[in-house]
């Protein structure tokens, strides 16, 4: 966070989206800040495209349209996350490339779609130039900003994750049948609801890795809140990314089966 606040604060992102951009840009046809907010939120996970869509838009980098076109695909769990605790929790040690592209090719499939159906004609990267951003800061002014910002994002999310993780209490205590409590657990608090579901119902888990959780959905209001971005719509874009990781899922068991 405090790198990536650095950057954009500095209007570094160009330099940092250089490499990817030849083969980023002809596919989404947007300017070099949206493919910064792309590659941080597949990168990064949960809340960081929130973030970085949020902060870019704050700045005048991008505008409200294209704001809400990353807002709607690019906020994920983290590869780390995913190769490192979520897959070896339940019990996936093989095909990982499989689940890869699962969690990480149906949303950039998605972003394509979106673009050039809803926001075909909503974004046009040939205005860049017309934009009147601010100003860049210097490195201290930057680093000063980025630091308090990231300490009270970083203080919010653990919040959350405490909140919803002590709701996990609740069914436990009104609701005997253990299987079903695990699934309230994912829903409420992700992290938590992985352990819980285990290896018993992978194919849920990997469903509700894409939603994120009520958790995480906090964790993005906390990041877009002031900005007028729709929490509304980012949860539709969830829902309909989690059907289709149901339908992908469905599909590979069917094969292995």
């Amino acid at each position: 966070m405090v790198l990536s606040g650095i950057m954009i604060r500095m209007n570094l992102t160009d330099s940092f989206v250089k490499l990817l951009k030849p083969i980023l840009q002809p596919v989404f046809r947007i300017n070099s800040d949206c493919l910064y907010a792309i590659i941080i939120g597949f990168l990064c996970g949960f809340p960081m495209g929130a973030n970085v869509s949020a902060q870019l838009y704050e700045r005048k980098k991008i505008t409200y349209k294209e704001a809400e076109f990353l807002l709607a695909f690019c906020n994920n769990i983290g590869p780390v996350y995913f190769i490192s605790f979520a897959l070896p929790t339940m019990g996936i040690t093989g095909h990982i490339i499989l689940f890869l592209l699962g969690m990480y090719g149906i949303p950039f499939l998605y972003g394509i779609l979106l673009r050039y159906t809803l926001y075909r004609n909503a974004i046009n990267p040939q205005n860049e130039s017309k934009r009147s951003v601010l100003p860049a800061d210097s490195f201290l002014q930057a680093l000063d900003e980025s630091v308090m910002a990231s300490l009270t994002s970083i203080t919010k999310l653990g919040g959350y994750m405490i909140f919803f993780n002590l709701l996990n209490i609740l069914p436990f205590l009104f609701i005997k049948n253990r299987l079903l409590n695990s699934v309230i657990s994912g829903i409420l608090e992700i992290t938590g609801g992985i352990r819980a579901l285990s290896s018993s119902l992978p194919l849920l888990t990997l469903c509700l890795l894409p939603f994120g959780g009520f958790s995480c959905i906090a964790q993005t209001y906390s990041m877009i809140k002031g900005t007028g971005l729709s929490l509304k719509k980012y949860v539709i874009h969830k829902l309909i990314l989690t059907a289709f990781s149901f339908i992908y899922y469905c599909f590979l068991a069917g094969i292995s089966f």
